[in-house]
C-alpha cells in the first residue's frame, strides 16, 4: 500500500530504463514513484550477458555507435550525446561498480555479476528517495485534455504531473515483459510498428545439431543463400545448441534470416577458416599430410576442427575415420578443404519471444521527440527503453539504449 498518491513523475516499469529514469528524475529534484508489476526490480537485467551484465559497449565515437542500431540509429544520437557509453561507465563506477572492457569493446562489471549492477541501481534509487511500488499492476490509465490524469494501480489512484513508460518489449515474457505498454500507448493514440523477436536463436534442420550443444566456433564467416542467390555474409562467433544455432553472430543476423525465411528455407554456408582462401588452406592441409603421413583422417581432422565435429565431417565426406591421411585421393583432399570453407546447414525458422533477447518494433519513432523522449501525442508522457521501435546488435548496445533514453526521459520530465 502506497502511503501517498501525488507525485511529480510516475515511472512504469523497473527495468534498466525505468530505474535510470526514476533515479535521474529524483536526483534532479522531482518527487518520483517507480511502479513495477513484479515482486522485484530488474528481473531481466539479472539475465543479461549470461548473468554477467554486458552493461554497455565502449564505442565512444557516436557516429560509429549509432551504426549498431540499423537504419534508424540516428534517432538515438542526441540521447548518446547527452549520456553515452563513457558517461554510463562513469555513472556505474561512481556507484561502486568497477568495470572492465573485453573483446569487441564489451563492458562488464569486474565482478562479472549482474546482481552488482542491480544493487548499485537500487542504492541510487534509495539515495534519491524514489518511492518504489512493487507487485503493483497498472489496471487503467485515465486521460483528460490530451494528458494522462492518473493511473489506477491495484485499488489505488496514482496522480503525477509527468509519466514515463519503461515497460520493455515482449522478449523473455517470464520476466514480466508481456507487452502491456504497447497496448496502453496504442490506446492513447500511438502507432505500434510490428513486434517481432530480435537477437534470437535460429532453428536448424539437420538432426546432428542435437549432438553439439555448447560447441563454440570463433571467427566463422556465414553466408546466407536462398534460391542459389547469396544475400549477405558476416563474420563472428557462433554457438551450437540442442535446437540449432545461437551466439553473437547468429543473434545479430537473426532479423535478416527471419526476413528471408518468409520465402522458405535458408542455406547457411559456414566458412570455418575465414582468414584463409581455398588455395592457401589446401596447402596447409597438404603440408600437414607431409608432416604426419601416418595419421588417421579422424586424428588428422582434429588439427583443423573441434573433436565433436569430426564424425559429422567424415560422414559428409564419406571417408573412413581410420583411413591413413597419406592414402586419401587428391579429390578427397580437395573435398576436405571445400567442406572447411563451405560447411552447410539449413535454417528453417527462428525461435520466439521466449528466447529473444530484445523486441523489434514498438512505439513509432516519428511520434517521439528524440531530444526529450516526449510523446508528440500525449502532452505529459515520455518513453524509454525497449518500448521504443529501435534495437541494436549484441555487445551491450541494447542496454546502452536503455540507459541513454532512460536518462534523457528522466531529465526531460523534470525540466
Amino acid at each position: 500500500m502506497i502511503k501517498e498518491n501525488n507525485f511529480d513523475v510516475a515511472v512504469i516499469g523497473a527495468g534498466p530504463a525505468g530505474m535510470m529514469a526514476a533515479g535521474v528524475a529524483a536526483e534532479s529534484g522531482a518527487k518520483v514513484i517507480l511502479i513495477e508489476k513484479n515482486k522485484q526490480l530488474g528481473r531481466k537485467l539479472l539475465l543479461t550477458g549470461n548473468s554477467r551484465c554486458n552493461l554497455t559497449n565502449a564505442e565512444f565515437n557516436l557516429k560509429k555507435l549509432v551504426e549498431n542500431y540499423g537504419k534508424d540509429g540516428k534517432f538515438l544520437f542526441h540521447a548518446f550525446f547527452v549520456f553515452g557509453p563513457k558517461k554510463v561507465i562513469e555513472f556505474f563506477n561512481d556507484l561502486g561498480v568497477e568495470t572492465k572492457i573485453e573483446d569487441n569493446n564489451r563492458v562488464f562489471p569486474v565482478s562479472e555479476k549482474s546482481v552488482d549492477v542491480l544493487n548499485a541501481l537500487k542504492k541510487y534509487l534509495l539515495e534519491n528517495k524514489v518511492t518504489i511500488s512493487l507487485d503493483s499492476l497498472v489496471k487503467k490509465i485515465i486521460t483528460k485534455n490530451n494528458k494522462i490524469e492518473k493511473l489506477i494501480v491495484g485499488n489505488q489512484e496514482i496522480i503525477a504531473k509527468k509519466y514515463i513508460f519503461c515497460t520493455g518489449g515482449k522478449s523473455y515474457p517470464i520476466t514480466g515483459s508481456t507487452g502491456d505498454g504497447f497496448k496502453w500507448a496504442n490506446d492513447l493514440g500511438h502507432n505500434i510498428t510490428k513486434l517481432t523477436p530480435a537477437l534470437v536463436p535460429i532453428k536448424i534442420k539437420e538432426s546432428w545439431v542435437k549432438d553439439l550443444p555448447g560447441l563454440v566456433l570463433k571467427d566463422v564467416k556465414i553466408s546466407a543463400w536462398q534460391n542459389n542467390k547469396k544475400h549477405f555474409q558476416e563474420t563472428g562467433g557462433i554457438l551450437f545448441t540442442h535446437f540449432g544455432l545461437s551466439g553473437p553472430l547468429i543473434l545479430n543476423i537473426s532479423q535478416k534470416i527471419g526476413a528471408l525465411l518468409k520465402q522458405g528455407e535458408v542455406k547457411l554456408s559456414l566458412d570455418l577458416f575465414s582468414d584463409s582462401d581455398l588455395e592457401s588452406l589446401e596447402k596447409k592441409i597438404q603440408d600437414k599430410i607431409n608432416k604426419n603421413p601416418k595419421k588417421t583422417t579422424k586424428n588428422f581432422l582434429s588439427d583443423f576442427i573441434q573433436t565433436r565435429l569430426i564424425p559429422i565431417f567424415l560422414k559428409s565426406l564419406k571417408i573412413d575415420d581410420n583411413k591413413l591421411i597419406n592414402t586419401i585421393t587428391k579429390k578427397e583432399r580437395r573435398d576436405i578443404t571445400l567442406l572447411l570453407k563451405n560447411f552447410k546447414v539449413t535454417a528453417t525458422g527462428l525461435f520466439g519471444f521466449d528466447l529473444a533477447m530484445v523486441t523489434s518494433g514498438g512505439i513509432a519513432l516519428p511520434e517521439i521527440d528524440n531530444k526529450t523522449m516526449k510523446s508528440k501525442i500525449i502532452d505529459n508522457l515520455y518513453f524509454a527503453g525497449e518500448i521504443i521501435n529501435i534495437n541494436g546488435q549484441t555487445g551491450g548496445f541494447n542496454l546502452q539504449a536503455c540507459w541513454s533514453t532512460g536518462f534523457l526521459a528522466g531529465k526531460s520530465a523534470v525540466n
